[in-house]
């Protein structure tokens, strides 16, 4: 498959590694130009490409977006139209800015990407884990024990296509419902940062 990863950040570049290791063609942009970049396209090897954020999110069939909530103004939207995107951001308000939607609870930061990008479907995953975990605690499909990432979004294609690739790279998918069911899984739930396992990460959540 071919994956854009706009942001490469913590979890973008962790991700990067992940999906490459997988067998993923990966392109990987950032806010300040692919030159940047090269050091770790260089680390990770010929699958992976530096490129710009438009090309990133052309480039891909899926797209990550690892970039901070209140910079998703800035993301290209015409090439994410029809495309699955992940939307692995949390939001921070010392770092984002007051959002008062937000802060009320009135909407999540999963669907104000949603708007931004009408025409795509915004899956929220890869959000609750601590970056250097998500790189060291992968696990084999037959593994006893394997930690959960929740999954929502209201496209039930998109969600298997990330279910799918949280399965590869080694943790278990667990459907938290749809996007706005989000906010269970963001800053402050008792799923963010806890590390649990997929039978764990169900019963918190109450889903089946």
């Amino acid at each position: 498959m071919r994956i854009g990863i706009v942001g490469t950040g913590n979890v973008g570049g962790t991700l990067a590694r992940l999906f490459s290791r997988a067998g993923h063609e990966v392109a990987v942009a950032n806010s300040r130009g692919p030159d940047t970049l090269r050091g770790l396209a260089d680390e990770l090897g010929e699958r992976v490409r530096p490129v710009t954020a438009p090309e990133a999110a052309r480039f891909g069939e899926v797209v990550v977006v690892s970039v901070p909530v209140g910079r998703y103004p800035e993301l290209p939207v015409e090439p994410m139209a029809g495309k699955t995107v992940i939307d692995t951001g949390n939001y921070y308000p010392e770092r984002d800015g007051r959002d008062p939607a937000l802060d009320q609870d009135r909407t999540t930061s999963s669907e104000l990407l949603q708007r931004h990008l009408p025409e795509a479907h915004v899956v929220k995953a890869f959000n609750t884990m601590r970056w250097e975990h998500l790189r060291e605690y992968g696990r084999q499909s037959s593994a006893q024990r394997r930690y959960g990432i929740p999954v929502s979004g209201d496209d039930p294609d998109a969600k298997r296509r990330v279910a799918d690739l949280i399965e590869q790279v080694g943790y278990e998918p667990v459907d938290a419902g749809r996007l706005a069911e989000g906010r269970r899984h963001q800053p402050g739930t008792p799923v963010y940062l806890a590390d649990l396992d997929g039978a764990e990460l169900h019963r918190k959540l109450g889903t089946p």
